[in-house]
């Protein structure tokens, strides 16, 4: 279910959005409507569903428009037109046109943001900047200090709890940031760009920590970045914007093996293939498969060495080599590729990272036949299929 929905989304800063409006009805572009009338437009016409559980990174170049979008999800940027949808109690509440009662409900019950710039009171400490929202919101202390302790132990920073943020590096005061806002227990984290002020090697920590906690909390994450890496890393969905406008929408996956245009093939044209691709998009499907014996069986590579029977539901029944019969093993993290026997292939399934794939092609130069979940043969992973997902459309 979406907990998140932006439906055609306009934000315009300016003496008279309506002018813009007009404007961009009529077809002008960005430049233009701001030469003429000093409204800019930050946002046009953007759709967005953000399920529950997601984390969705909004990414684009700096002055795309993901973190004023980003904002009208808790209503700190004013909607022009349009809807943002947030799913609250079995309702469905309109950010951009709600009362002031509802916006604060949605902002201390549903909504939490960590920024940027960490916003943290130096003259309180630790403890007390975690426990701020709650205060304001009236929580009992003997309360209120029973959840801070348990967003500080969560965020590893419990021993640090009395120091100020000045006696805190970085990554640490960010780490604040975090357990504030989960202090407040809300469904629905707004994070805009929290790591990008932060040292590489601290930024790929605190990385790793929200893939840890979001696997704990299972909260739902728009996260603003405008680092692909990143991005792919933490997503499980990615809106890539320019000039205001949402361009692309899909998995990491889907970003980085079918570009929507230029601007996101410019994008992932430097990125690593292996720390995104999968069986899933590499893999050469059953139905391109070569036919052998009458149709009945298929050739698991190009040259036909490797012949797959298959049985009435598409489940492999018996596979040879040179007539030799040959049995499959599963993919797993910790399979001790040297030691298998010669008469095996690994098989992996449709998540089976590509780095796991080119690890074998690389030990044994043999197919890798991807077995769905009930057991079916749905396609193979060659050297063939490995040097295409390296190269993509080159």
């Amino acid at each position: 279910m979406a907990v998140v929905r932006f439906n055609e989304v306009d934000v315009i800063f300016g003496p008279n959005p309506s002018d813009a409006t007009e404007m961009l009805d009529s077809g002008a572009g960005r430049d233009e409507i701001f030469n003429k009338t000093q409204n800019l437009v930050a946002v046009h016409n953007a759709s967005l569903q953000v399920e529950e559980g997601q984390i969705c990174v909004l990414m684009g170049l700096s002055g795309s428009g993901k973190s004023s979008l980003l904002r009208c999800a808790n209503g700190l940027n004013k909607v022009t037109r349009g809807q943002v949808i947030v799913r609250h109690d079995d309702e469905d509440i309109d950010v951009a046109s709600c009362d002031w009662q509802t916006l604060h409900q949605l902002r201390t019950e549903r909504i939490s943001m960590v920024f940027q710039q960490f916003a943290l009171m130096p003259w309180r400490t630790v403890r007390d900047n975690v426990g701020f929202g709650l205060e304001l919101d009236g929580v009992p202390k003997e309360k209120l200090g029973r959840i801070v302790d348990e967003k500080l132990a969560l965020v590893r920073l419990s021993e640090w709890a009395h120091k100020y943020p000045k006696e805190l590096s970085g990554g640490m005061q960010q780490r604040v940031g975090l357990a504030r806002a989960l202090a407040t227990d809300a469904g629905i984290l707004l994070m805009d760009e929290p790591f990008s002020a932060l040292d590489p090697l601290i930024r790929e920590h605190l990385q790793d920590e929200l893939i840890q906690l979001q696997d704990e909390l299972k909260k739902t994450i728009i996260f603003v970045s405008h680092d692909l890496d990143e991005a792919l890393k933490l997503g499980s969905l990615i809106a890539i914007m320019d000039a205001g406008k949402i361009v692309q929408v899909g998995t990491p996956e889907e970003i980085v093996s079918d570009p929507a245009n230029d601007y996101v093939r410019r994008f992932v044209a430097s990125m690593n293939p292996l720390k995104v691709l999968n069986c899933a998009s590499l893999m050469r499907p059953v139905s391109q498969l070569q036919t052998v014996n009458g149709n009945t069986d298929r050739a698991l590579d190009m040259d036909k060495k490797f012949i797959c029977s298959l049985d009435d539901k598409g489940r492999p029944d018996k596979i040879t080599h040179a007539g030799t019969d040959v049995s499959l093993i599963p993919f797993e993290d910790d399979l001790d590729l040297e030691s298998l026997p010669h008469n095996v292939l690994v098989s992996a399934d449709l998540e089976t990272p590509m780095r796991a794939a080119v690890e074998i092609n690389y030990v044994f130069g043999l197919p890798m036949p991807v077995i769905d979940k009930i057991g079916r043969l749905i396609g193979v992973v060659g050297t063939e299929e490995i040097f295409s997902g390296i190269l993509g459309d080159a």
